[in-house]
């Protein structure tokens, strides 16, 4: 179970509390091992092939061996133990890690959004605040990039290139991994060997199995997941350990980076080249932090300090020590190291605990893509609560068949794990070094540490990681190009649709109707006002959106009361149920017209319970009484009235009496026609799966005396719900004006236009019932 951010501190007076809050981290470093660790641990199934094969085929020689394992022990102390487990593993927004959160923390504490609806009662939410208050930092580099657009522009795009690379690496793990567990198969003298086509036969047939799994969710295999690791980890130290002691004990003089200098200086340039192969012992890394929301930081660190890393330099030590000794089973020196004895059991937890790996970082490829759809940044897809219990379990089909088919195309087409190894190596070291610059702006903006702090803190981890991406960059033609390509792709996909919403965002923003024109029109509108609530959807958090008078200029006849939805998503993880509607009035109150405003954090997911428009009306209820009682909202004619919003908590709200109604058509007098009341009647039996839950409100017999005109608006709320509720939004087309460059009129007319036809629309989205939609046909010149 999570825990809440903070919860997972040892330091307690009080001793009860001390053991439950130890007991709570060693339960969450428990299950960790399942979630975080499946991808790293399972790296020595293929590294020191990745070093030798092709890289150093004149240098396999004992010293190059002992070289390659002190390479790889500083690699695994400086970045996972040292950058991750002790410094990035602390920068936490409320509990959630990965670039999508550090890239959240610093939209809130400078302005590097660039769409343009921040608002004042944003700051307000109780998950806005990070650490100690403290004043805004007068960085003058901190004004420099926020008065610059181009540099924001460029920033968002480093954040689309991590997240495009997280999503490659959702392709290219699953591959990598299984094709490895399954090699085992063409080793000579165990039984039974398989010819390369039979091995990536069984690849690809576990690949689409693994897949096609996916829609159950991990809930009811979860149990067995972090047992898989564990027992993983114990075989690789066991065996890593009597590879040790039977083999070659002097392995261990290997800690000394001395050996680290003879190994370039026996190997020169292609040594450098097979740092390419070295980094693979770290790739899975970033899931310690970008899996932080599930466990504590103080847990993982846990874990990996006294579990997996130990583990991990025993089982790289002990295959150095057999290869010093056996250097012609380089190829195969995972699977050639195991005693005959264990062979088969290591070969099946080896298998099982690849399909672990390759579990965990498709499940961070569906997190991903809904927070890059949460920041506006992906085109809209469906998403499926695959747990009733566990919240953040999600299924996202069509990024799942594609992912599938990506997987294969790579098995099939490279049929070599060194070949894929080094997509996988580029990508996950671009991965770590865009989380060094994105912590660097963080120690810098949030932390307020010194400049010189953060450009230290750069300045050595770029220089380390530089030096293996530049390795790994030099394998682009033999591999790498994958992961550019992959990332090139789902990065245009990205931005393409950022800039396309952000350009009809702005469209709206300098298009929306005068409020001066609107209170000209008098209560009445000018239109007739038929029974009703008419929810008008639109992305602006203040103004009344063109698609009003839109409608109004085809239709002039619009329902008794109004109410302008925005869902918004504000840059923090979660948004409490207590603080997601934002209320307030756009004109005086005779005019009937609200202002709603839903908002939900970058991992919320909007759930179809049909309980919205119950919520709603509750929430305009207790907004109405509060604006009666409280001198805030009580002001003269001439002040402006949008923009004045209260925070309404449905669970307390108590202006109304709620009683279930069994029967739509019973028990409500509704101002609908008996024709519509048959209708609408007949719709929910057909369908009863959209069937939603029918309730009535009533105003509390008994109580305090309340405002008769309070009382009115009250009454008439309470009427317009019981005659429907219709959901109207527009119906858009977005394209480029014809003064527009070449390059924006692809953009804009092919790419983004693409987008919009193929991806889920919005009132499924938004899940709006359909029977009760209105949709206005609008186009934007952008």
């Amino acid at each position: 179970m999570p825990m809440e951010p903070g919860s997972g501190t040892l330091t307690s007076r009080n001793p009860s509390q001390f053991f439950l809050n130890l007991s709570r981290n060693l339960l969450l470093a428990y299950q960790s091992f399942g979630v975080v660790y499946g991808d790293l641990s399972t790296s020595p199934l293929y590294v020191y092939r990745s070093v030798f094969v092709g890289n150093l085929p004149d240098h396999q020689t004992p010293e190059v061996i002992f070289g390659a394992f002190s390479l790889i022990f500083w690699t695994l102390t400086l970045i996972p133990l040292l950058k991750y487990v002790f410094i990035v593993l602390s920068a936490d927004d409320n509990g959630e890690g990965g670039t999508i959160a550090l890239y959240s923390l610093l939209c809130r504490h400078a302005k590097f959004s660039l769409l343009p609806n921040q608002q004042a009662a944003d700051e307000e939410l109780s998950s806005y605040k990070y650490g100690p208050s403290r004043p805004p930092s007068p960085s003058p580099l901190k004004r420099f990039l926020e008065k610059h657009k181009k540099l924001r522009t460029s920033l968002l795009i480093v954040v689309l290139l991590g997240a495009a690379m997280v999503i490659g690496d959702g392709v290219i793990t699953p591959a990598i991994s299984v094709m490895s567990a399954v090699s085992g198969l063409q080793v000579q003298g165990v039984g039974v060997e398989l010819t390369h086509g039979g091995v990536l036969l069984l690849a690809c047939v576990i690949l689409i199995g693994l897949f096609a799994l996916q829609h159950t969710g991990t809930q009811r295999v979860a149990v067995v997941f972090a047992p898989i690791v564990i027992l993983w980890l114990i075989s690789i130290f066991a065996i890593g350990l009597y590879n040790i002691l039977h083999w070659n004990p002097k392995i261990v003089y290997a800690l000394s980076p001395h050996y680290i200098i003879t190994f370039f200086r026996q190997t020169g340039g292609d040594g450098w080249l097979s740092l390419g192969g070295v980094l693979l012992s770290i790739t899975g890394t970033e899931a310690m932090f970008a899996d932080l929301g599930h466990f504590t930081a103080f847990s993982i660190r846990l874990a990996f300090a006294l579990v997996v890393y130990p583990c991990l330099v025993i089982q790289y030590m002990g295959q150095a020590a057999y290869l010093s000794k056996n250097v012609t089973s380089i190829p195969e020196s995972f699977y050639k190291s195991i005693p005959e004895p264990v062979f088969w059991p290591v070969f099946v937890i080896a298998t099982l605990a690849s399909i672990v790996g390759s579990q965990a970082i498709i499940s961070a490829t569906f997190s991903i893509v809904k927070q890059c759809h949460a920041l506006g940044c992906f085109p809209r897809v469906k998403i499926v609560h695959t747990s009733k219990h566990m919240f953040g379990q999600i299924y996202i089909p069509e990024i799942n068949w594609i992912l599938m088919v990506l997987t294969l195309l790579i098995a099939v087409g490279f049929q070599d794990t060194t070949l894929v190894g080094n997509a996988y190596g580029l990508a996950c070291m671009t991965v770590m070094s865009i989380t060094t610059f994105l912590m660097a702006l963080l120690i810098a903006f949030v932390w307020q540490k010194n400049v010189l702090v953060a450009t230290l803190f750069l300045v050595v981890f770029w220089i380390i990681e530089g030096i293996y991406l530049s390795a790994a960059i030099m394998k682009v033609p033999q591999g790498g190009w994958v992961s550019l390509l992959l990332a090139f792709v789902f990065m245009v996909i990205m931005y393409v649709w950022h800039y396309g919403t952000r350009k009809k965002y702005n469209h709206d923003l300098h298009n929306k109707v005068s409020l001066k024109w609107l209170l000209g029109l008098g209560p009445s509108l000018g239109i007739v006002r038929v029974p009703g609530i008419g929810l008008i959807y639109s992305e602006l958090a203040t103004g009344v959106p063109s698609i009003f008078s839109h409608f109004v200029t085809n239709l002039p006849a619009f329902h008794n009361v109004l109410v302008f939805v925005c869902v918004k998503h504000v840059p923090v993880p979660y948004v409490l149920p207590e603080e997601r509607f934002l209320i307030g009035r756009i004109c005086p109150r005779p005019y009937r017209m609200y202002r709603c405003i839903v908002r939900f954090g970058y991992k919320d997911i909007q759930r179809d319970d049909g309980n919205f428009e119950n919520q709603l009306i509750q929430s305009i209820a207790e907004f109405i009484q509060m604006e009666a009682v409280e001198p805030q909202f009580s002001s003269s004619e001439n002040t402006s009235f949008d923009g004045r919003m209260a925070v309404i908590s449905t669970r307390s709200n108590a202006t109304l009496l709620v009683s279930d109604q069994l029967d739509s058509t019973s028990s409500i007098q509704s101002s609908k026609s008996s024709m519509l009341q048959r209708l609408r009647s007949d719709y929910d039996d057909e369908n009863p799966q959209v069937r939603r839950r029918q309730v009535r409100f009533q105003l509390p017999p008994s109580g305090p005396a309340m405002d008769a005109a309070v009382r009115d608006e009250l009454l008439q709320l309470i009427q317009a719900k019981e005659a429907g509720v219709a959901y109207i939004m527009g119906h858009s087309y977005v394209k480029a004006r014809r003064s527009s460059s070449y390059l924006k009129k692809l953009v804009i007319d092919i790419g983004y236009s693409f987008l919009r036809k193929n991806c889920r629309g919005p009132a499924v989205a938004l899940h709006i019932p359909h029977i009760s939609l209105i949709e206005v046909g609008m186009i934007y010149y952008v």
